[in-house]
């Protein structure tokens, strides 16, 4: 690779970053560079859930896919595993950079001599902005912004159990039933002949048969009603919180006037 940034690795902040197989990794954040010759040596890569974490990988291998994106020969796991360096204090250690060189399996990384020289001389390797000193005299502020998303899991089972119960029903049911009640008639000219057909005095017996009707209990099972279980969703409104980063820029020395922007 030729040293220096090249126009296209200007425009690496933002993209998305992909392994050989296809897997996504995240986006560019920051391009690092060598103070010294000004070779680029790692970028900064969004990785985790929402990209909260900021991981280093190395510039070495990567280069533009057909769509515009970057590919690594590095793949997704072994840049998740990459060594925790925090990108905040603008420069890798030297203990840090050679856990990273290391890790990737490259050689390269600088030796304790280099990093005495260039702490007694003042030139350290820090990470450039979009805007840094290699491209105009502006800086750029960034800071971090929540990204909020959902994700869904199981909350819980609801089933239907159906089981039998006993209980005592009463109902009122008409009946019928025949009583003996006497009749008596006068003897006239229209009954004669039946009165007079038997003997004149003898002993007789007659006999009534008698009904009635008693309730009969007997029971059907009869379908009243289906039951099922139905699904409905509710939306709710979660408030959720996380620590962002801010940049600042501050001024020193001999500044006239007042900044229109100290955020």
């Amino acid at each position: 690779m030729t040293s220096g940034i090249t126009e296209g690795m200007r425009d690496w902040t933002g993209r998305t970053v992909y392994d050989t197989a296809g897997d996504k990794i995240g986006k560019v954040g920051q391009l690092w560079t060598d103070d010294d010759d000004g070779r680029p040596s790692w970028v900064t890569v969004h990785t985790g859930l929402f990209g909260m974490n900021e991981t280093f990988v190395p510039v070495q291998g990567m280069h533009p896919r057909g769509d515009g994106d970057l590919e690594t020969p590095f793949d997704k796991a072994q840049v998740k595993d990459a060594p925790n360096v925090s990108p905040e204090s603008g420069r890798i250690e030297r203990d840090d950079e050679s856990r990273l060189y290391s890790h990737y399996g490259l050689t390269g990384g600088r030796t304790r001599e280099d990093f005495d020289d260039r702490r007694a001389t003042g030139r350290e390797a820090v990470g450039h902005d979009t805007s840094g000193p290699t491209t105009d005299d502006a800086m750029t502020r960034s800071e971090e912004h929540l990204r909020v998303g959902t994700e869904q899991r199981e909350a819980g089972r609801a089933r239907l159990r159906k089981y039998v119960v006993t209980e005592q029903e009463q109902v009122s049911v008409p009946v019928t039933r025949e009583e003996v009640r006497v009749e008596r008639e006068p003897i006239t000219e229209g009954n004669r002949s039946q009165a007079m057909s038997g003997p004149d005095i003898s002993d007789e017996e007659h006999e009534v048969t008698l009904h009635e009707e008693r309730p009969v209990v007997d029971t059907e099972a009869v379908p009243v009603e289906r039951v099922r279980l139905a699904k409905e969703q509710v939306t709710e409104t979660e408030t959720v919180s996380g620590e962002v980063r801010k940049e600042r820029i501050d001024t020193e020395g001999d500044v006239e006037g007042r900044t229109r922007d100290q955020r």
